[in-house]
């Protein structure tokens, strides 16, 4: 049998961003998939402060609350037009909690164009990725 192996690893950090209504919200990729805010941790950054840049990009949220770590994963990377899988890049994805009293969402990363607010319950059903979800599905009771 054989298997692919990704050609590279990353190692990427995100976050879920709780509002006071307990809604998260959730960005835009390239105009075709869904995801939670996260991206590749840069050199000299941890991942807290990798997940915080991130969503500040991706969101326009920069007053955040630090709740706690909420573990790590693994997946490829969205494949083109939000289809698939690309099976080039496999991502270590480290994710934290975060809670915020800011409501609006003004992105300023080119790639991620859109971010909204959901109530808990319509998260995973957005979110593009299989693994995003069942990340997110795994933690969802915790959120609360």
């Amino acid at each position: 049998m054989w298997h692919t192996v990704a050609m590279f690893q990353t190692y990427t950090a995100g976050g879920i961003v709780m509002n006071a209504r307990g809604e998260v919200v959730v960005v835009n990729q390239r105009g075709d998939s869904w995801s939670l805010p996260k991206g590749h941790i840069d050199e000299g950054e941890t991942a807290r402060m990798a997940a915080e840049r991130e969503i500040a990009e991706e969101t326009g949220l920069n007053s955040l609350d630090f709740i706690k770590e909420l573990g790590s994963y693994e997946r490829h990377r969205i494949g083109k037009g939000g289809k698939g899988e690309d099976l080039s890049e496999l991502k270590h994805i480290t994710m934290f909690l975060f809670r915020t009293a800011q409501d609006i969402l003004a992105p300023t990363d080119p790639y991620n164009p859109e971010a909204r607010w959901l109530p808990i319950e319509k998260v995973a059903n957005l979110l593009t990725h299989p693994k995003d979800k069942e990340f997110f599905v795994s933690i969802k009771d915790s959120l609360k």
